[in-house]
């Protein structure tokens, strides 16, 4: 392989120009003539026998180029990228192949690499660090979620209030007619849970058990079965039984149930050691990103989209996994979400386009920093790597490169460098609130109304988001053996 020439064009594109040599060439026409030859039928002989020059005689010695390209450009592509010594983030574009008189294979491959990246602002950076303290309110309301959790339904001979689940039977017509997928028996709801369509769980509260009623409801414009959307509905019921949720004394005994701890102080103890572990670790990552704001708010680099995109394909496939270890496809959770890949990956766009920022600046402070990690500490690595997924090392290296794997390494040393040499910011106090206004007789000017975008936005990420405690943590071999399977 010959590289004749590199061409630096704008945007942080390479342009190689590669010549295959002719005796190399010739090997791969030869080897694409014996991966073809059991195909072709030829007069005279039988088939998968014709000579390969009697055959280029009939259809042209151009018949097993294709093949011969195909076998030559990873390899020269391969070479020819470590012989001009650029970093490569995006996949070639391959163009102009051509075969010379002298059996020469030339081609063109047009790359992106990565960027020259200034980073100035780095050292002795100063952010706020959020409070770390455990409120008794904290430590309550934890108690009270496990004390609902733990809850049970008792049926009640009363009126169904909101709160109550009532057990019904339930039909629903439109238009006079029974609706597919409209009836239900024995079917516990929870009044005010807004499982049903809008107005429907209202019209059950005051309602007693053994009592019938109709439910008069409109289905959304934008319901997802479109042959009821907008339309008026009528659902007969029958309410079988009125539940009320019953919660559990908080005592000893409630400890016991609920944890490994015998008394119901130990609970409370370990409820507020975990929350203080959780809003420490909060804490430091939100410090860290205030940071990392910094950094990259000054660092000069024109990052190709082929990065972000790249960055992108990382993020959907993270995301897919999180889905599928909860049962769920990325396909079809997209429908429901009334969203496609392209809208999904616009909702992510900017979180990848930082993520690469960051990669980026922490590359170059290591460097500027010379940040550098040894074999042990590599080692040591893959050993963790191992035991967190119960796999052989030989697995696991072969699943993460060294190279990948001692780049993240000095990556987390400069994020810790910029940590360790930042400036925790004093918190600003908040003003104290102004005492209410007496009350006059001129009426206040309603309040303008606020603009829905950045809520809109935060819904839109919301909505593509599983729950933050769904999400399974997950590791670099993890992710290779995925990609692997």
């Amino acid at each position: 392989m010959k590289l004749t020439n590199v061409e630096k064009k704008e945007k942080n594109q390479v342009a190689l120009a590669i010549a295959v040599e002719p005796e190399v060439f010739e090997e791969a026409c030869e080897k694409s003539y014996r991966k073809n030859v059991h195909s072709i039928n030829l007069q005279g002989f039988r088939k998968g026998h014709a000579p390969r020059k009697i055959i280029e005689r009939i259809y042209g010695k151009e018949v097993f180029y294709e093949d011969a390209m195909n076998f030559c450009i990873p390899d020269a592509y391969e070479a020819a990228v470590k012989e001009a010594g650029i970093d490569v983030v995006s996949q070639p574009e391959l163009s102009d192949f051509d075969v010379q008189e002298d059996g020469t294979f030339v081609f063109n491959a047009l790359v992106y690499v990565k960027p020259e990246v200034v980073v100035k602002d780095y050292k002795g950076l100063a952010a706020e660090k959020d409070d770390t303290a455990v409120t008794a309110e904290e430590v309550e309301a934890e108690i009270n979620r496990m004390q609902q959790r733990n809850a049970r339904l008792v049926p009640v001979d009363r009126k169904a209030q909101n709160g109550d689940t009532v057990n019904l039977d339930f039909e629903g017509f439109v238009d006079g007619v029974a609706f597919e997928g409209g009836k239900g028996e024995k079917f516990d709801l929870a009044l005010g849970s807004g499982t049903f369509i809008p107005g429907f769980e209202d019209q059950l509260v005051g309602k007693k058990a053994e009592e019938e009623c109709d439910v008069n409801v409109t289905f959304p414009e934008a319901y997802q079965e479109k042959k009821l959307a907008g339309k008026p509905a009528v659902f007969k019921c029958r309410i079988n039984e009125v539940k009320e949720s019953q919660k559990p004394e908080l005592d000893d005994e409630f400890a016991k149930d609920v944890s490994e701890f015998d008394t119901l102080a130990e609970l409370k103890a370990d409820i507020e050691k975990k929350i203080g572990e959780r809003k420490t670790e909060s804490a430091k990552n939100a410090f860290q990103e205030k940071l990392m704001d910094q950094v990259i708010a000054t660092m000069e680099a024109e990052i190709p989209d082929a990065m972000v995109d790249s960055q992108l394909d990382r993020i959907e496939e993270d995301f897919g996994y999180r889905l599928a270890m909860q049962g769920m496809d990325l396909e079809n959770y997209l429908k429901m979400q009334g969203m496609d890949h392209n809208s999904f990956r616009m909702i992510f766009r900017d979180q990848a386009l930082r993520q690469v920022k960051i990669r980026l600046a922490l590359e170059q402070i290591a460097k500027m920093e010379n940040l550098d990690v040894s074999e042990d500490e590599i080692n040591a690595e893959y050993q963790k790597l191992c035991d967190q997924n119960k796999m052989e090392m030989e697995r696991v290296k072969a699943l993460l490169p060294a190279e990948d794997l001692k780049m993240d390494l000095v990556c987390q040393k400069a994020n810790d460098f910029v940590i360790e040499n930042a400036v925790e910011k004093a918190k600003e106090e908040k003003p104290a609130k102004k005492p209410a206004a007496k009350k006059t007789a001129k009426k206040a000017e309603p309040a303008a109304e606020k603009k829905p975008a950045k809520k809109a936005a935060a819904k839109a990420e919301d909505k593509a988001e599983p729950a933050a405690e769904e999400k399974p943590k997950r590791t670099r071999a993890k992710k290779a053996e995925t990609k692997a399977e």
